[in-house]
């Protein structure tokens, strides 16, 4: 890179802080605002050869924003431990995280998405893996980064599902952070000792309906779930394919054979409704952690969610795993290690090509993923991860993860299903949250991925 063409590319970082300095100083509230703290000032350029000054020192780095939603509980101690120890390893770069939390990462993808129309994107930011990357690889916005920071050493730790779900037609384009289970039920161990519940005794969704029953007789909410964020509602289904068909049948379906698995799809949908007779008055109302605080206060026996809401579990104080909660794998799923990821890209039109490089560089490495993991309730996607002083939960995760015969990817995050795809499948279930109707939903689902 020029000196010329570093010195745009400083004078387009300054614009974009002023622009957000004004936009902070006069209040602008909602979506757009956050836009507008979401900001880059780069230029595009077709390899990151052309962005990166191999020449500039640390000090002089442009800051490293940051463009993420974990903002509460576990996810909040798991991003400040990644942020920390970046800065051990990297104290002369200032970072600036750019916080968008709700829906489940909707807003995130809103609010970066309008920044990259803009092209103003901040320098990285979190997403999911897969087929969600095709967003920006699509439209040619995110940087091929295999040769830069998937290097040999990423290469031979990583596990083979993480690498896979980071390459697009082959090029890299995301670091995984992380691997998340999905099929997870948790409970209140009193709770259903309570109910006279044996959660381990529960092989299918009917079954997991059946032990709802009993715990709302006992005086409990049976199923802590919120259906106002789609994405839980999304997540629910898939599991819940996945619990009726297997993973041959769940494969099938989000490939495009619906009517072919019609008797299982419909199943699926119908469980779901027998499960929302045992939410919380206001699952419409309430956000997943909202839910979940029942589980934990006592009040409610299940919550099916990925392993992100063992993170909640783990940063509460005298909640102790296998004394005061548990998990099973979802009714139908056992042996399966239904999969999501979180991970970081490196945009064009970056404000600050270098401070993200060495952030990226830094997200693969064993270190981060320690700090990280540990407090989030997701296991390594690198093999040589020193785990020792993980707790109990994390080491069974570990363990399961190992002796899995099946990892099938999230549909609700993307990982199995095109965007467009994905956003149809999401507009069926909030109907169905509305309306409970497994026909006009089994109906939408034809439409969406036939």
């Amino acid at each position: 890179m020029t000196d010329s063409d570093m010195s745009k590319q400083r004078e387009g970082k300054n614009e974009t802080l002023g622009r957000r300095h004004v936009l902070g100083a006069v209040g602008v509230t909602g979506g757009l605002a956050l836009a507008g703290c979401l900001g880059g000032g780069g230029s595009k350029a077709d390899s990151l050869e052309d962005v990166i000054d191999s020449d500039l020192e640390e000090s002089e780095y442009e800051p490293l924003e940051i463009g993420h939603w974990w903002t509460a509980g576990g996810e909040k101690k798991a991003f400040d431990a990644l942020k920390s120890g970046f800065e051990e390893k990297h104290p002369d770069i200032t970072v600036e995280p750019q916080e968008s939390p709700g829906g489940g990462g909707s807003a995130l993808a809103t609010d970066v998405r309008s920044q990259v129309v803009d092209k103003s994107p901040p320098s990285t930011f979190q997403i999911w893996p897969g087929q969600a990357l095709t967003t920006y690889t699509n439209d040619d916005l995110l940087f091929d980064i295999g040769e830069h920071v998937w290097k040999s050493d990423m290469q031979d730790a990583y596990l083979a599902g993480p690498k896979e779900q980071a390459q697009i037609d082959g090029a890299y384009y995301a670091v995984p952070l992380n691997i998340h289970r999905l099929n997870n039920v948790f409970y209140n161990v009193s709770v259903v000792e309570d109910a006279g519940v044996d959660p381990g005794s529960l092989e299918s969704p009917s079954d997991l309906v059946d032990a709802l029953a009993t715990v709302d007789e006992a005086g409990y909410t049976g199923f802590a779930q919120s259906s106002n964020a789609t994405f839980m509602m999304v997540q629910l289904w898939g599991m819940t394919l996945l619990g009726e068909g297997g993973t041959d049948t769940y494969n099938a379906v989000l490939d495009g054979n619906v009517s072919d698995n019609e008797e299982t799809v419909k199943a699926s949908l119908e469980r779901m409704i027998e499960f929302s007779e045992y939410f919380p008055e206001d699952a419409s109302s309430v956000a997943w952690d909202e839910a979940n605080g029942d589980v934990i206060a006592g009040d409610a026996a299940f919550h099916h969610n990925g392993d992100w809401a063992a993170g909640q579990y783990l940063s509460e104080e005298d909640f102790a795993f296998e004394d005061d909660w548990d998990y099973i794998p979802f009714p139908g799923t056992s042996g399966m290690y239904a999969l999501n990821m979180d991970s970081f890209v490196f945009p064009k039109y970056n404000p600050s090509p270098n401070a993200t490089l060495a952030f990226l560089e830094y997200v693969g490495t064993a270190d981060a993923q320690r700090r990280f993991n540990e407090h989030k309730g997701s296991i390594p996607p690198r093999t040589d991860v020193n785990t020792e002083e993980y707790t109990d939960f994390h080491k069974r995760q570990i363990e399961k993860f190992q002796s899995s015969d099946a990892q099938p990817p999230s549909v609700a995050h993307g990982l199995a299903l095109a965007p467009g795809k994905k956003s149809e499948v999401e507009s069926v279930m909030t109907s169905m949250a509305e309306n409970w109707n497994a026909d006009k939903a089994y109906d939408g689902i034809v439409d969406a991925l036939e």
